[in-house]
């Protein structure tokens, strides 16, 4: 995404970034221009511009919950505020690596800019639940497609010395953003509303998208005019029957988990759509959108399930440290929102330092994905140890740094292991499944993470009160399960009940995502540290596919 500057090639203004595989492995059609410094500068910019947006949609209803809550009448549906938008985008991500390779990765982005900004219009204008949660959805479905096409540009157009370090740099970008989210939602929602952020967000992704889509350079034969007998063509390459039923069953899975109670018929709607997916698949459709083969692959499995158990407990984090904040130890909005600061420091810091220093060749990084796994479930303990009124701030604040350090470093190593355990002609959909297997982190923290912390301080509400006297307290602890910041409003018993009931919430809530993360562990060590036989040969398989496509 910026220059690649080698000696030898110093004396040329526009350096080629892309560092392609063998000819005999991919199409030369797929190959993008050499980029100028110039252009790698806009590219990178406007895309972390366009994390920043996107990671700033997932943490600021953490500080803007209430207002929102309380203007839409809707206190018993919040956890809906962040699923809606989650949901999509998990929805989207698994089609978004195929898509990109039939359109390109310019024209995909392109697209996901209108979407995203046509959300954030219908956000900032709802009046309702309903349209609320309805422009939610549409952004996540732009959302989506801006992450995956993010990874998909720092394969095709940096080296494997610096690939690394492109992947730290989007981390930095959502760390940013997820930091600035909550911290923006709670110094502006006071002063200006909720809808701010959102009407400001709209026109500037509309803006973006246009600029990103001149700047990211053409490959030499696929890139086409978007338009006339060159869009028909790709569209008739789209497996529509196969991405049908994969979004249905992921929309499905992750409603069913988001419901305050588990939907079970959805579930089994879940497994009905799956299975005619993978029937499509494997029997029907001549360009899969994933292709069954990699569902297969060990390494593809297992990276992804440990991607997905691993960020469930740092999402964890990003959502209840502020709530916490906010009510165990008095913070304001504002105050609250900078305590995901540090966490998220760390986090761009743990894969930008690994990314910079370690991860300079393609290459297996298996014992330090386990050693990075086992702190980041470290660092949850020791938070949910942290978590009462009267523990030093200093320490909470350095814990939180050190668990946003361990899972930016886990993440870049994973990825990073999993290039090298596959083959380049499958680069685009594995980068897509790990994105989505991340995107299924936020659906189900927010969904899973989010009906479990109202379950548990539900209870502690319902027994503080009982414990007191106040058993009839029904109405109060509706308001209390979707609205932090009423707690500062309250007196007496109620006050101590209340942040008692959130207290041991937030601690037994983090004491989970310990046991998450070594879940995680215990995932990531079974990819091994080697591409094993039979991922190398359906990998030779889909080479022969890939080379047959175009």
């Amino acid at each position: 995404m910026v220059v690649e500057q080698h000696t030898e090639e110093l004396s040329s203004e526009a350096t080629p970034l892309l560092n392609n595989p063998p000819a005999e492995q991919v199409d030369q059609s797929t190959r993008m221009a050499p980029v100028s410094f110039s252009r790698g500068f806009t590219i990178l910019s406007t895309m972390g511009l366009l994390l920043f947006i996107q990671a700033t949609n997932m943490s600021m209803m953490t500080t803007a919950q209430s207002d929102i809550a309380e203007d839409l009448d809707a206190f018993s549906e919040t956890t809906w505020f962040n699923s809606a938008y989650l949901i999509a985008m998990s929805s989207v991500t698994p089609l978004a690596g195929r898509l990109s390779q039939i359109f390109t990765p310019r024209v995909y982005i392109l697209v996901s800019c209108v979407i995203i900004s046509i959300g954030l219009f219908i956000t900032a204008a709802a009046r309702t639940l309903s349209v609320f949660l309805l422009g939610r959805a549409l952004t996540g479905c732009g959302g989506g497609g801006i992450m995956v096409t993010t990874i998909i540009l720092t394969l095709d157009l940096t080296s494997k010395k610096r690939r690394g370090l492109f992947i730290g740099l989007i981390n930095v970008g959502m760390t940013i953003g997820i930091s600035c989210g909550a911290v923006l939602a709670g110094l502006l929602t006071p002063a200006f509303g909720w809808r701010i952020i959102f009407w400001f967000q709209a026109p500037l992704s509309l803006v973006l998208g246009p600029i990103q889509y001149f700047a990211i350079p053409s490959s030499s034969a696929k890139d086409e005019a978007p338009w006339g007998r060159s869009l028909v063509r790709k569209l008739a390459k789209v497996d529509y029957a196969g991405a049908l039923a994969l979004s249905a069953s992921v929309f499905l899975l992750l409603f069913s988990f988001a419901s305050p109670e588990i939907q079970f018929v959805p579930l089994l709607g879940c497994l009905a759509t799956s299975a005619g997916f993978l029937l499509i698949e494997s029997r029907f459709a001549s360009e899969p959108i994933i292709p069954v083969e990699v569902l297969r692959m060990r390494s593809v499995l297992l990276t992804c399930l440990a991607g997905a158990v691993s960020m469930m407990a740092r999402w964890a984090v990003l959502f209840f440290t502020p709530v916490y904040a906010m009510v165990v130890r008095n913070w304001s909005p504002a105050s609250a929102g900078l305590i995901l600061v540090p966490t998220n420091a760390g986090f761009g810091l743990g894969g930008l330092l690994v990314g910079w220093i370690h991860i300079r060749q393609n290459g297996s990084y298996y014992s330090s994905n386990i050693i990075a796994f086992l702190s980041f479930a470290l660092a949850n303990l020791i938070l949910a140890i942290l978590s009462t009124p009267s523990s030093p701030t200093a320490a909470y604040l350095a814990v939180t740094f050190l668990n946003g350090l361990t899972v930016g470093a886990l993440m870049n190593y994973s990825l990073s292991h999993v290039l090298h355990l596959t083959r380049p002609d499958v680069h685009y959909v594995v980068s897509a499944l790990i994105a989505m297997s991340r995107g299924f982190a936020g659906s189900f923290g927010s969904a899973i993470g989010g009906g479990f912390f109202q379950r548990q301080l539900k209870t502690s509400l319902e027994t503080g009160f009982a414990a007191h006297g106040l058993p009839k307290q029904d109405k109060l602890i509706r308001k209390l399960l979707g609205s932090p910041a009423l707690v500062k409003s309250l007196t007496g018993v109620e006050r101590v009940v209340a942040v008692q009931g959130y207290e041991q919430a937030v601690k037994t809530l983090l004491l989970g995502s310990c046991v998450l993360a070594l879940a995680a562990t215990v995932a990531q060590a079974g990819t091994g540290w080697r591409p094993s036989r039979d991922d190398r040969k359906v990998q030779g398989g889909l080479a022969d596919h890939m080379e047959r496509e175009d």
